[in-house]
């Protein structure tokens, strides 16, 4: 796999993470549960992303379904007592890419501007299954900006949960996702400029007309509303 899309799966897997302490790991297979990724997987069995993928046939965007048995490169046959110690250490394995809050980027690193006006109705937050940017609400059809110039690498409706679903690449660390949208207006590959139109507002895999907006540094989720100026006011940049 290019080692760019790799990176970018791996970020699609970081947004859709939800780990559990209770492992369904049995010998060298792995029975997926509710809000398993194959990140949280690799966690928990010390296989990696790639490596799951290759040992049971699964493309981008990695998309797997609850009871599927997955393999593993996990150790089989082996005692209770073995397979503890293995679950020991693979449950404090931290995500390379992981940035403690303590380490985020300075406000005014980089320009950023609203991607769509509204009340924002859910914030971010930094609790476990907590929202990992925030939620903005709005009418349909209302336009979806870039927050950033950059390069879209996703464009796609395969991650449950998200809908219709754009990624922007703007530099090597950062990108922003924009879901829930009606219509898409930009196609994989496209360069996009700050502030251009990329889609429009609409709930597709959820119950309301929203945007769920996400800015990721080094693939970390960061609260945007840190970031992002007064709503209403143009960037200082």
């Amino acid at each position: 796999m290019h080692p760019f899309r790799l990176i970018v799966c791996l970020i699609v897997g970081l947004m859709l993470a939800g780990c559990s302490s209770n492992s369904s790991d049995s010998g060298s297979t792995y029975t997926v549960k509710r809000g398993d990724t194959l990140y949280a997987i690799s966690r928990k069995t010390g296989t990696s992303v790639r490596d799951l993928a290759r040992l049971n046939g699964i493309s981008p965007p990695y998309t797997i379904e609850v009871g599927q048995r997955l393999k593993t490169n996990g150790s089989s046959g082996g005692s209770k007592k073995s397979s503890g110690k293995s679950n020991t250490r693979t449950a404090k394995v931290t995500p390379s890419s992981a940035v403690p809050q303590s380490s985020w980027p300075p406000v005014g690193q980089r320009c950023w501007r609203w991607p769509t006006s509204g009340k924002v109705v859910l914030p971010y937050s930094t609790a476990d299954g907590g929202n990992k940017g925030i939620d903005i609400a709005g009418s349909r059809g209302q336009p979806v900006y870039a927050s950033g110039a950059g390069k879209v690498v996703y464009v796609g409706n395969q991650l449950r949960g998200y809908g219709n679903l754009i990624m922007i690449k703007h530099s090597e660390d950062y990108i922003t996702a924009y879901a829930h949208n009606d219509k898409m207006l930009v196609n994989n590959g496209q360069s996009v400029k700050i502030g251009q139109q990329i889609a429009t507002m609409g709930s597709s895999d959820t119950d309301s007309v929203k945007l769920h907006f996400q800015i990721r540094y080094r693939a970390t989720a960061i609260d945007p509303l840190r970031y992002l100026p007064p709503q209403g006011s143009k960037p200082k940049c």
